[in-house]
């Protein structure tokens, strides 16, 4: 039996080795607390989108989203995969925030969402896409409340200035630069338009002003009545933070009320060229807040005019481009590449990452993250509606 032991021997030890051989060990042990995503070799990453894509709003969104796909083409390759869009629509609204958030919070894949376009969709989508571990970047939605103390969600972060801000500069420019005292607001109640409103009054207020009264309408009513009220109490200033229908909708009232001696002034919920086809002549002299446009990239300028046939048809393309850039300089900060071409890219340090993003440079201008989401560094104009265009004047 001796002579025998040495070559069983080694046929057992080749077995096993052979057997070791033919077994994968695992490379990677996902230890992050909100889990990670794993991209297989040939597979692309999974980016989702939750934009307005229809109804009077879309204008916002598709420019949006026009913005997130010239980044996806610039960047071509990430981590040397793919770059797959999963498109939803926001709808402009809570329903539709909500509703297309649980859709992309199903998909496991995505490894983050740029959006949602209005901040009354944002509000419930921070909650679902945070609860399910990935991270939200709006280029468009300001209410203040996205980015509170108190009502912060842990995923959300957002390349827009915060609407305190936003209001600060429509109240300052009421008081200084158009010598008013008196302001009358419209909103629908919704986070957007009642925060903003709320913010302007509180700073107009602070400054000398009175704001006169503050009227809530439900969204797609008749306003004339509303208006003609309004036009009693000859306020100064008319300021309605609203969407397209409604904004249509007061600016043809108060042309036919004859509301003359009011200077009528709007935030970036207005600031698109379909507003002005609508509303023309009534819209003409018109004041807007909105972003500044930072003299946008030639190069991507260009680039935006050649693949969709126009110049950008709202003010949030550079917003978006840059929200798409922030999260693919994160995932290739944090992922884990195996050398068979797999890459895992850990969830929570990917939520991390984002919000220690400081100094980058984008289109939209230097973008530096605060613990609460507020990336962008505030860079508000007022602009002027003089013969159907944008026009700068303040300050």
């Amino acid at each position: 039996m001796k002579k025998f032991f040495p070559i069983i021997f080694v046929i057992l030890t080749v077995s096993l080795l052979l057997s070791a051989c033919g077994e994968k060990q695992p490379s990677f042990t996902c230890s992050d607390p909100l889990g990670c995503v794993t991209i297989e070799p040939g597979t692309s990453i999974k980016v989702g989108t939750l934009l307005t894509m229809s109804g009077p709003d879309s204008p916002y969104g598709i420019d949006a989203l026009r913005g997130v796909e010239i980044a996806i083409a610039d960047k071509g390759k990430l981590l040397e995969h793919g770059i797959e869009l999963v498109k939803v629509d926001d709808q402009c609204s809570a329903d539709g925030g909500q509703q297309g958030a649980t859709d992309l919070a199903k998909d496991s894949q995505i490894v983050g969402v740029i959006g949602a376009t209005c901040s009354n969709a944002s509000t419930p989508a921070a909650k679902i896409l945070s609860d399910a571990g990935m991270v939200m970047i709006s280029p468009s939605s300001t209410a203040p409340s996205l980015t509170g103390q108190t009502t912060h969600r842990a995923g959300f972060l957002r390349t827009i200035y915060n609407d305190k801000v936003q209001g600060n500069v429509v109240a300052d420019f009421a008081y200084h630069g158009l010598g008013a005292r008196t302001m009358v607001t419209i909103h629908d109640g919704g986070a957007y338009s009642l925060e903003l409103q709320q913010a302007a009054c509180d700073v107009f207020q602070q400054l000398g002003g009175e704001c006169l009264k503050q009227v809530q309408i439900e969204s797609g009513q008749d306003v004339t009545t509303t208006i003609q009220e309004i036009a009693l109490l000859n306020p100064s200033v008319l300021y309605y933070p609203v969407y397209t229908t409604d904004g249509v909708a007061i600016t043809k009232a108060v042309q036919e009320s004859q509301m003359v001696n009011t200077a009528l002034i709007s935030s970036d919920g207005l600031l698109s060229s379909d507003f002005l086809a609508q509303t023309e002549p009534g819209s003409e002299n018109m004041y807007l807040s909105g972003p500044a446009t930072l003299s946008d990239d030639t190069a991507f300028m260009q680039e935006y005019k050649s693949t969709y046939g126009e110049n950008p048809v709202a003010s949030y393309h550079a917003q978006a481009y840059d929200a798409a850039e922030m999260l693919f300089k994160a995932i290739e900060e944090v992922a884990v590449k195996e050398s068979g071409g797999t890459v895992h890219i850990p969830r929570q340090a990917l939520r991390s990452a984002l919000f220690n993003i400081k100094d980058m440079q984008g289109l939209s201008g230097t973008l530096s993250c605060s613990l609460l989401g507020d990336c962008a560094i505030p860079n508000i104009l007022i602009y002027q509606v003089r013969n159907q265009q944008f026009v700068p004047v303040y300050p």
